[in-house]
């Protein structure tokens, strides 16, 4: 398990587990959370199953799967859930011991097969890379793995992510809507797109209200996107605020999608999220909202009353198909 390295307060890279050097260019000075390994062959104790699975070994990307224990007794197939995670694009990886648990709890209350991606962070690698590789793994769900082919039910799964995450799988729900034979036996019913990461030049109430939040404050996600855009392109891009990019869903309506996007008022991109929903109410999108009193970015890392209320909400957007 690697260390969680001290951080300054005064540096804002080093918060992200980064150091800006002098010629512009970034050093990875180590997590800013622990990783955990996975573990196939877990105590009896243990209900869920985890393990790791390469995807593209050229570009270093693979995929932490999760079973419930219970599920090897059973010969239901069991929906699939996609999940990209969260770290501003730039820090964070599918072992990072935040993710391990969220997954490992979606896994046991939703009774569901996740599979959660390791894609390439910027800024070594800028969008759309983490959208690529993310579409990759999409199209890998087909390759064979035992634990996808005996417990998954590829006609019924769904791309989730989490903060960066989320805008990942909206970009790739885009993309796999208009590749449907392609992406098929794999049949995806919807989106949940949790606490997406978002931006946009012109501040919005919330951001300008939560400049100074604790955990991504406005200066952090300024730093988040200058790191992950193509280079000079500004917060307006199409990769990062979805209302000033031409966004067309035709694909996602007429395929029946719906949307699952939930956040917390204490978010400094609740507006932005907010606006999300607006949009893809207005091309015609069937969206579930959930937003919530209090909380903040990440909140169910951190007050696991949050997780435990976020659960059933997921658990009943898969089950309403």
């Amino acid at each position: 398990m690697s260390e969680t390295h001290a951080i300054s307060d005064s540096d804002p890279y080093a918060k992200m587990g980064l150091r800006k050097n002098s010629d512009g260019s970034i050093t990875r000075i180590g997590p800013i959370v622990p990783d955990m390994p996975a573990c196939p062959d877990p105590p009896l104790s243990v209900p869920i199953l985890t393990k790791d699975v390469p995807i593209n070994p050229q570009n270093n990307t693979w995929a932490r799967l999760y079973l419930p224990r219970s599920q090897l007794q059973s010969s239901t197939k069991l929906p699939l859930i996609l999940f990209f995670h969260g770290g501003g694009f730039t820090v964070a990886s599918a072992a990072s011991s935040f993710f391990q648990t969220f997954c490992s709890e979606i896994t046991l209350h939703l009774h569901a097969l996740m599979v959660s991606v390791d894609y390439r962070n910027a800024p070594e690698h800028r969008l759309p890379a983490a959208y690529d590789d993310c579409m990759e793994a999409l199209l890998w769900l087909k390759s064979g793995d035992e634990w996808i082919t005996d417990h998954a039910d590829l006609s019924n799964c769904y791309i989730m992510g989490n903060s960066a995450g989320g805008n990942i799988a909206l970009r790739v729900g885009l993309q796999a809507s208009r590749r449907v034979e392609e992406v098929a036996p794999v049949r995806i019913r919807g989106l949940i797109l949790h606490q997406p990461f978002f931006g946009g030049v012109e501040r919005t109430a919330s951001e300008i209200r939560l400049a100074e939040n604790e955990i991504i404050p406005l200066y952090m996600t300024d730093i988040g996107w200058d790191l992950a855009l193509p280079i000079g392109a500004n917060r307006d891009h199409e990769f990062s605020n979805p209302v000033k990019g031409l966004m067309e869903v035709d694909k996602i309506v007429s395929e029946g999608w719906r949307i699952l996007v939930t956040g917390y008022e204490g978010d400094p991109l609740i507006d932005r999220q907010r606006e999300l929903v607006k949009l893809l109410r207005e091309k015609g999108v069937m969206v579930v909202e959930d937003f919530r009193e209090g909380g903040y970015h990440g909140t169910e890392f951190y007050d696991h009353s949050f997780a435990l209320a976020l659960y059933p909400v997921l658990k009943s957007f898969i089950l309403d198909v």
